[in-house]
């Protein structure tokens, strides 16, 4: 067969669809008249007829094919191409930077009042139910020192600074550190009760009691109930004592006086008697020798008791009565001031509360006017406002206290803070707990950013000013042990371009990014640095 030329067959397959493409308003069955009128269909056309569908299929794909040889002729690269003649890649480059660069660590913290406390009061002293009856404070009231934070059962909880919880009622005699607490936070507020020092709740102390209830505009408290008539009954035992040691005194003051006139009077007429009586034994006649004996005797008994009077009495039992009844007199004493000593005034444990850092701001009160006081009273936080959060052990390293940190205020500008506080996970936690304490804020801030939870970011680490900095990638040692950039001073994306290599000194390292300082060759802001191929 011979061959046909491309534009032929080309050109057959465009007729052969024009062929194919038939009036649908044409009546495709024609009548007999002009059946018999036309003239006898070619061999050809009766194939097309019978294969249209194949016809048409066979005129796109011959059009595709000349179509794909066209776009494989003029348009795509030739298959002859060869790798040799694609363009080399070029540098990868990064132009180092100027200006300040810090290491930071970014943690979330929730802002509020500082250091909240659950404020509960001991009322297991009260003798009846303790109800509250007054005082109960309003939100955001501020407890001061000297301030009443509540009234149970008519009493009030008095507000005074210190750490320690009061745990027992203040009574004379008592020691410890709480009373040591108790003299510092009168000293505190202007109330001497004596030298902090000192560990004893002497009676200068419970003097001290009376002024601190006097200074809140309430009573002191109760002594004991016996109290007062201990101390009358201790004050008659010192009175019947006084008289006992004075009418002992007396009877040894007279003893010690010696004979008296009379006395020695009686005495000398005794003597002077009994002489008479010898003498005249003596004279009668015949001499009567028993009557002589008897008046002899006599005479020295009445000298005898005339020469006792001049030596003195035998005090010793009106001494010791003397100091029987002195004895008396000092146990008496002693009953007395152990008496009034227990009728001093006591600070009881619940009408006292200690707080650190005041004033304190009231978050929350659960007490209501009327009702038993059960539980917490209420809750209580520092008046400065503090963010609190927590940050991963290794973050946790590189905080210390006073750390300069930043956050968002509500209207998006840029507020600093200080680091106050970093304090280890409790109980085996990972986290370290983070306080801040914000710059000033004022009450608008305040309000706005109460509950709410911001980003904090703290610098660990800071250059001292503007500094040149590259991309850590750009590092490489030298044979040397130095380090140091590539630096490129043609255009990078030209592999052939021109590059010298600087020795730098290294610095600050923070995200990513690394300080550096040339000490062999120039650099400078913004030349282009390799950190790829």
């Amino acid at each position: 067969m011979s061959e046909r030329p491309e534009s032929d067959a080309a050109t057959s397959a465009n007729a052969s669809v024009d062929d194919l493409l038939v009036d649908p308003a044409a009546d495709p069955e024609p009548s007999i008249a002009d059946a018999s009128a036309a003239p006898a269909p070619s061999p050809w056309r009766a194939v097309v007829s019978r294969n249209r569908a194949l016809w048409i299929t066979a005129g796109i794909a011959v059009l595709a094919l000349v179509g794909g040889l066209l776009l494989g002729r003029f348009v795509m690269a030739p298959a002859s191409a060869t790798a040799d003649d694609a363009p080399a890649p070029g540098l990868v480059t990064v132009p180092v930077a100027f200006g300040p660069l810090s290491n930071d660590v970014t943690i979330r913290s929730d802002v509020g009042f500082a250091d909240p406390v659950e404020v509960k009061i001991d009322t297991s002293a009260i003798a009846g139910p303790a109800v509250v009856t007054g005082q109960v404070p309003e939100l955001g009231a501020e407890l001061g020192p000297l301030s009443v934070a509540l009234e149970v059962a008519g009493r009030p909880v008095i507000t005074l600074p210190g750490e320690l919880p009061a745990y027992r009622t203040l009574r004379f005699g008592v020691s410890g550190p709480d009373v040591v607490q108790f003299k510092e936070a009168m000293r505190a507020v202007g109330i001497d009760a004596g030298d902090p020092a000192n560990d004893v709740f002497d009676e200068q102390a419970a003097g001290a009691v009376t002024a601190l209830y006097a200074a809140v505009g309430y009573t002191g408290p109760a002594s004991e109930e016996d109290g007062e008539s201990a101390v009358r009954g201790a004050q008659d035992g010192v009175r019947s004592a006084e008289q006992a040691l004075t009418s002992a005194r007396a009877a040894l003051t007279t003893a010690r006086s010696g004979a008296s006139a009379v006395e020695i009077r009686e005495a000398d007429n005794q003597v002077a008697s009994a002489r008479r009586t010898l003498d005249a034994a003596r004279a009668t006649d015949p001499n009567d020798a028993v009557g002589i004996g008897n008046a002899e005797d006599e005479l020295a008994l009445a000298q005898l008791r005339r020469q006792q009077l001049d030596v003195g009495r035998d005090t010793s039992a009106e001494r010791g009565a003397v100091d029987a009844a002195a004895s008396q007199l000092e146990q008496a004493q002693r009953d007395l001031t152990r008496a009034r000593q227990e009728a001093l005034p006591a600070l009881p444990a619940g009408e006292v509360l200690y707080l650190t850092e005041l004033p304190r701001r009231v978050d929350a009160v659960t007490a209501e006017r009327g009702s038993i006081l059960s539980g917490a009273a209420m809750t209580v936080s520092g008046a400065t406002v503090a963010l609190t959060g927590s940050a991963a052990e290794a973050d946790a390293a590189l905080l210390t206290v006073g750390a300069t940190a930043t956050f968002a205020l509500p209207d998006g500008a840029e507020h600093t803070a200080t680091v106050s506080e970093v304090t280890p996970g409790a109980n085996g936690e990972t986290r370290w707990q983070v306080t801040l304490q914000p710059a000033d804020l004022t009450p608008e801030q305040i309000a706005q950013l109460q509950g709410t939870n911001v980003r904090v970011v703290i610098a660990v680490g800071a250059t001292a000013g503007d500094v040149l900095s590259v991309p850590a990638a750009a590092l490489t040692a030298g044979p040397g042990g130095e380090t140091r950039v590539e630096v490129v001073d043609g255009d990078p994306r030209d592999s052939r371009a021109a590059t010298r290599l600087v020795v730098v000194e290294t610095g600050l390292s923070a995200g990513g990014a690394v300080e550096v300082r040339a000490v062999d060759g120039e650099l400078a802001t913004d030349d282009l640095v390799v950190v790829g191929r």
